[in-house]
């Protein structure tokens, strides 16, 4: 850990390992856009347990990006006589949180998880397009064996709807192009709004169900809205629940929705595994009812006999949707942008 006390800094960034295990690429992304002489950087080393109120930060310190996890936002106040904005994932305490208001410092957060709405809502498209064209399934076959290249059929035995030259896709689910397809998302968060207008984009006939989402964010992804929620699943060929995991979701698409999907459909899981019931979504992909395109499960790691593995039906990904370079900086982007610049100061760069 970086010590010492320098008058003339008046920005500064600490970022801790526990953080890091989670956002790699944020820390180094912050010092390269809030660059300038005026910037202090402290990476606080793996195992150091100081409490931040301990850290000997610059006098001169106006503005603070903590990028820590597990430890107390606690600061001495008496020893930051400049600071006036702090920004942080993890909120104070109500007292600390009062001291900083009663000090002048505004205190900036991540108004949402926008952040990783863009890497998640990609994610769930490609999901999407590898579970219509079985590109996963067939990326892996051709390592084994070149009887996967053998599209048509002999001689005098091509039928309707059979495999014939270059078809690869599976006639029982839903295939080919998102084009055209009734794609129904249940959700219309930063990462549902953004699927629906990638497919409606992509020519997809696109509905949606929210509680809370406004007009507008319907208007603008080129989306149906439908209020009741029963109603939007019935003529689904993708069904791409987008809600999150919070008190009230778990389960909210139930049994007798999940049920209600049509037989061959594609249900796309990309958020949360529980707030659709599993148990139903079990039954019916294992019984070639649906199929299933999923980067989160019900039980994680999923348990390497776990019959949904490999299955013609299903395309699977270890949850990993989230987090990538481009969602690393987009977390500090939301909090950076939150900050004052004034002259004299450090500016951020692009």
């Amino acid at each position: 850990m970086t010590s010492g006390r320098v008058s003339t800094l008046t920005d500064v960034i600490v970022v801790n390992e526990p953080f890091e295990r989670w956002w790699s690429f944020s820390a180094d992304h912050a010092t390269h856009r809030w660059a300038g002489p005026a910037l202090r950087f402290i990476r606080i080393a793996p195992g150091d347990r100081t409490p931040l109120a301990d850290l000997e930060l610059p006098l001169a310190t106006e503005r603070l990006l903590l990028l820590t996890l597990d430890i107390d936002i606690v600061l001495d106040l008496a020893n930051l006589p400049r600071l006036r904005e702090l920004a942080t994932l993890e909120p104070p305490g109500d007292a600390m949180r009062a001291a900083l208001s009663d000090h002048g410092v505004d205190v900036y957060a991540p108004r949402n998880e926008g952040y990783w709405g863009q890497s998640v809502a990609e994610f769930a498209l490609g999901l999407t397009i590898g579970a219509l064209r079985r590109i996963p399934q067939t990326a892996r076959a051709m390592i084994d064996s070149q009887d996967t290249w053998s599209y048509l059929p002999p001689e005098g035995m091509g039928r309707p709807g059979a495999r014939a030259g270059q078809f690869g896709d599976d006639g029982a689910f839903v295939s080919g192009t998102v084009s055209g397809k009734r794609v129904r998302v249940i959700g219309m968060g930063n990462i549902g709004a953004r699927y629906a207008s990638f497919c409606a984009s992509l020519g997809a006939d696109v509905a949606a169900w929210s509680a809370s989402a406004p007009d507008p964010v319907f208007h603008r992804s080129g989306t149906r809205r439908v209020l009741r929620l029963a109603e939007l699943i019935t003529d689904a060929e993708i069904v791409a629940p987008m809600l999150p995991l919070v008190t009230g979701t778990e389960g909210f698409v139930t049994q007798e929705l999940i049920d209600s999907m049509p037989r061959g459909s594609l249900l796309v899981l990309v958020t949360r595994a529980r707030v659709v019931h599993m148990p139903a979504v079990r039954r019916r992909v294992l019984a070639d009812e649906i199929a299933l395109a999923a980067d989160v499960f019900d039980v994680e790691p999923v348990p390497l006999d776990d019959p949904l593995l490999g299955r013609h039906n299903v395309v699977h990904t270890p949850h990993n949707a989230g987090r990538t370079i481009d969602s690393n900086r987009a977390l500090v982007d939301a909090l950076l942008e939150q900050f004052t610049v004034t002259p004299g100061t450090s500016k951020l760069v692009a």
